[in-house]
């Protein structure tokens, strides 16, 4: 396997040596309660304390208070709280307080959603406020000018996690010069990044966490400015001198101490000339492996350490498949929300078409990064590109690439379009087309030198060019069966024999006594059939699945017993383009050709142990379920995917 190329540094970083290192030392020599008062005790608390010296420093805190918490988002709701119980304090006074609870609208979930929350709880009924940002991802001053006499408590922040882009606080800050509204600024993506000198500015309150600049998981600080209001969050114990209540977490504090040090040293962090240089690196790999390329933050207003970009014609997920094959981690969007199948807010907010914010993906490395670690991502990068003009993904010629032919799935939002793929005449039907996969297909062909396609539908029967309900399609013909409320489906037959049955929406028991019992049925819909069955198959009932997921120690043990077993890749030859080559041999069936390949299998004579296996565990899942369905007892699947094998078993990676 292939060393791991990690960009995603916005979401989270490695730890650096020097942290783990104080960390081990801090449990091992320094393990004392630093409330106690006996010696053990007081060398924990001096330890400490020197820490937080070294925080105020370089973060040019003066007579501001710093505190050690679990994180930005622990200091976000502290000080969240803290800011609204002064205004809940104020208003019963008779004091004025402002009506609004002001936000950036490109802000982490994590600020509206605590906003809402003790807003709620605490009873004050204010409005929440977005306030509106450019084109460029920078909030509209003017905007925030209008909403100063009315706001209460203003949260902004000094870099976007998404885009990378730069807040202007000096503006910010005229902007609030005649208000008094309290003002937090999120500075998790600032910290080893921005120069930050807090005690020379109005900020009242900013969070930290260290696992974004090579700190552990589960430490961070908040700034608080002298004077402004304070409620602890937590109570109990008095620790953190009243501020934080429970026994401070003295190992991730030696190895934050570490980080800091580290800083302050300036001899172990690159240098934003050398971080410069990086992304300019990077870009120019982007674009040439990516014709089409568009960034979505402006360079010049953006850290050096994030590019955030969108392909035309290929969404987040196929960007992140091919990255990923290729060893080499992004992500889309905050890894906070990646996980959930929706545009970013954050371009939403910035105005952006539609296809950039619902397939941006974001690419963003530390100060620690090394100019070998970049170049080598820029091959990477550079390979993937060649991995999707072959596949016939990116709108240029495929350079020589075999032309894909058979039955084609592609799938989106849990509906199946089938492509019909004929090479020698270079036709192709397609079977329920869907709006938004319109341009990949048309790619797809062009890049091939396929002729216009046929575009039918199971819904009504639309696109059928003739009256007749037979037509020639290369060495097959395609045959049109009506079906009952207006639906049709379309056989795929050679000779007499109906290989191939393309139901849409249909209900199985519909298809009695039109379809051949041994057809394989491609249905139009996920909760239909996630792949290909038969009507044989579904009367048979599924036969029982608990063998069917093997993890890494039970997959060697299958292999050891059975050598002849096929190891069956089934992510997209994209993927598998990227790969490093090395590894243990493998059939390779993307999931999206398995109907192709299927009447093979269960027409063999001998029938050896199939394993699948993808990224992730899901796909593999699914194309082991469908051989099982149709009667081939020995399918298995590799849970959890090449993520969690163990690199002993050699997948491609």
């Amino acid at each position: 396997m292939s060393k791991e190329i990690y960009l995603d540094g916005n979401a989270t970083t490695c730890v650096l040596p020097a942290a783990i290192d104080a960390a081990v030392q801090a449990m091992r020599d320094c393990f004392g309660n630093p409330s106690s008062t006996h010696a053990t005790g007081l060398k924990a608390k001096a330890m400490m304390d020197s820490v937080r010296q070294r925080a105020k420093r370089l973060l040019g805190v003066g007579s501001g208070r710093i505190m050690f918490n679990s994180g930005a988002t622990e200091g976000i709701q502290t000080a969240v709280l803290s800011a609204l119980c002064a205004l809940r304090e104020r208003r019963e006074r008779g004091d004025a307080i402002g009506s609004l609870l002001v936000y950036g609208a490109t802000e982490h979930k994590a600020v509206p959603e605590a906003l809402a929350h003790w807003n709620r709880l605490l009873g004050l009924n204010l409005e929440l406020k977005k306030l509106p940002v450019g084109g460029d991802g920078r909030h509209d001053l003017q905007a925030l000018r209008a909403l100063a006499p009315q706001a209460a408590f203003v949260c902004t922040m000094a870099a976007n996690n998404e885009t990378g882009v730069v807040s202007d606080l000096a503006g910010i800050a005229a902007a609030l010069q005649e208000s008094q509204a309290l003002w937090m600024v999120d500075c998790v993506q600032g910290l080893g990044k921005l120069a930050l000198d807090l005690g020379s500015t109005r900020i009242d309150y900013a969070p930290f966490s260290g696992h974004k600049l090579y700190a552990p998981k589960g430490i961070g600080m908040l700034y608080v400015r002298e004077g402004a209001p304070y409620t602890p969050l937590v109570m109990g114990g008095g620790q953190e001198a009243g501020l934080r209540s429970g026994t401070e977490n003295m190992a991730g504090i030696a190895a934050l101490g570490a980080v800091l040090a580290a800083l302050e040293q300036g001899d172990t962090f690159r240098t934003p000339a050398e971080l410069h240089g990086f992304r300019e690196k990077l870009a120019a790999s982007l674009r040439a492996a990516f014709p089409g390329i568009v960034f979505n933050a402006p360079f010049e207003q953006a850290l050096p350490t994030t590019l955030n970009f969108s392909v035309p014609g290929l969404s987040s997920k196929e960007l992140l498949d091919v990255f990923d094959a290729a060893n080499v981690r992004v992500s889309a969007g905050s890894a906070c929300s990646a996980a959930k199948a929706a545009p970013s807010y954050v371009l939403d907010a910035m105005g952006l078409p539609h296809w950039r914010s619902s397939s941006a993906v974001r690419m963003s490395f530390g100060p620690l990064a090394s100019a070998d670690t970049i170049d080598e991502a820029c091959a990477r990068i550079e390979r993937c590109g060649h991995a999707l003009r072959a596949a016939g993904l990116l709108d240029t010629p495929a350079g020589g690439a075999s032309a894909p032919e058979g039955v084609l799935q592609l799938s989106l939002g849990g509906n199946h379009t089938w492509l019909l793929l004929d090479a020698p005449s270079r036709q192709c039907i397609v079977i329920d087309p869907q709006p938004e996969l319109a341009e990949r297909i048309d790619s797809l062909l062009r890049s091939h030198g396929y002729q216009p396609p046929l575009r039918l539908s199971t819904r009504n029967g639309a696109g059928w060019p003739d009256a007749g309900d037979i037509r020639a399609f290369g060495a097959h013909t395609v045959q049109r069966v009506a079906l009952e409320g207006g639906q049709h489906a379309y056989l795929l037959c050679s000779g007499a024999q109906v290989d191939y049955a393309f139901t849409g929406l249909a209900a199985l028991a519909a298809l009695e006594g039109k379809v051949p019992a041994d057809a394989l049925v491609c249905a139009g819909r996920e909760e239909v059939n996630a792949c290909c069955t038969s009507l044989r198959a579904e009367a048979q009932a599924a036969a029982a699945n608990s063998d069917m997921h093997l993890d890494s120690i039970a997959l060697a043990h299958l292999l050891e017993a059975h050598p002849q077993a096929v190891l069956v890749d089934v992510r997209e030859a994209y993927e598998q383009a990227a790969c490093i080559p090395g590894g243990r041999a493998a059939q390779s069936v993307p999931l999206s050709r398995l109907a192709a390949f299927v009447p093979a299998w269960l027409g063999a004579a001998d029938q050896p142990p199939l394993v699948f296996f993808c990224r992730s565990g899901n796909r593999s899942a699914k194309a082991a379920h469908c051989l099982r369905r149709l009667g081939y007892r020995n399918a298995y699947h590799l849970s959890g995917g090449i993520a969690l094998a163990s690199p002993a078993l050699a997948l491609a990676a």
